[in-house]
């Protein structure tokens, strides 16, 4: 039913523009009580698909990557659908644009979506503010919700660990984990930051600022991981994980979107970046041992492309491009298989 409506529908509008309609649906429905207790009745994971991660209950370990939802505006919608956890985002100190339009486009025979959004975003203290909305209701505060931060397009290089220490002190008391994101193609100059004597400060300073605001509201120290391109070399995937582990840092995300395309600007995601993102996350887990947390991202279409992820060294596995194709019950699906064939092993 779902593949009729993308081609009849779907595929004939603007690819933003349809992103815009289909996720006013689902928060339309999540912000339904009766309506989204239904649905969610029907998706949500069976129990024996919940893991402890970060002294938390993820009830699955799928869950929804960071792009979908920038500004914390569907998390209970989202939620309906069978993701176990959204992470929101990419949330920039400031309120910006992003890059001009058209700057998200559909690959069809790949099944992939290239973009140059460029972190369009309501900026760090919207927000927040939405997030602590969030959080007063019981409902809100049962839900995992880790929070992306970037960096502000305007601000120089040099002031980036202080642009992101914005962020982390306002995003820190409301999530459950951090990712501070180095690894867009669609911010220019962004991903020379994954360079391990640019990356230091930014990381040094971000732990600081998020330790500082959890500890003012009473509340524990907020994990914090970073994420990282799939067009790093192996090298400096090991330049990374030695400084993740050498500051204490609770795990890694990859991976982001490639230009490794000849498509046009911005960074592709879908099934082509899938054999990066596996062989980037093994060594990762090779590289940080069995305790950090890693978290496999690119090309997952599939409960067995999850299950490869997991293989390979993930702890937890998310998606996004395949929502786009295979629509409102793909999370499901997926949490569904994983339980069926992990239950809750960590």
């Amino acid at each position: 039913m779902y593949r009729l409506l993308f081609d009849l529908v779907f595929r004939r509008m603007d690819p933003e523009r349809a992103h815009e309609v289909a996720f006013r649906l689902i928060r339309g429905v999540g912000r339904t009580p009766v309506l989204r207790d239904v649905v969610a009745g029907v998706l949500t994971p069976p129990r024996s698909g919940a893991v402890q991660v970060f002294g938390r209950t993820f009830p699955s370990r799928f869950g929804l990557a960071a792009g979908f939802d920038k500004d914390a505006r569907g998390v209970e919608g989202l939620t309906m659908l069978g993701f176990g956890f959204v992470e929101v985002g990419t949330v920039t100190a400031h309120p910006q644009p992003g890059n001009e339009k058209p700057r998200l486009w559909r690959v069809l025979d790949q099944r992939a979506l290239r973009n140059r959004m460029g972190f369009n975003n309501g900026g760090s203290q919207e927000v927040a503010e939405r997030l602590a909305a969030l959080r007063a209701t019981r409902r809100g505060r049962g839900l995992v919700v880790g929070v992306n931060i970037g960096k502000t397009k305007v601000t120089p290089a040099d002031e980036a660990p202080a642009d992101y220490a914005i962020s982390a002190a306002r995003l820190a008391p409301l999530a459950d984990y951090l990712v501070v994101n180095v690894s867009s193609p669609n911010t220019p100059g962004l991903r020379d930051l994954q360079a391990v004597e640019q990356l230091r400060p930014i990381l040094e300073a971000t732990r600081v600022a998020a330790d500082e605001a959890t500890a003012r509201v009473g509340r524990p120290t907020v994990p914090l991981l970073v994420k990282i391109a799939p067009d790093l070399s192996d090298d400096d995937v090991d330049a990374v994980a030695l400084l993740a582990a050498e500051l204490g840092l609770d795990g890694v995300v990859a991976v982001n979107t490639t230009i490794a395309h000849d498509l046009g600007p911005g960074g592709l995601s879908g099934p082509p970046v899938l054999d990066r993102g596996l062989d980037v996350v093994a060594r990762l887990r090779r590289a940080l041992g069995p305790d950090a947390v890693v978290i496999g991202v690119g090309g997952i279409s599939t409960a067995a492309d999850a299950l490869e992820y997991l293989a390979v060294g993930a702890t937890l596995v998310q998606g996004y491009t395949g929502f786009i194709y295979r629509g409102p019950f793909w999370a499901s699906r997926i949490g569904r298989s994983l339980a069926r064939d992990l239950g809750g092993r960590s």
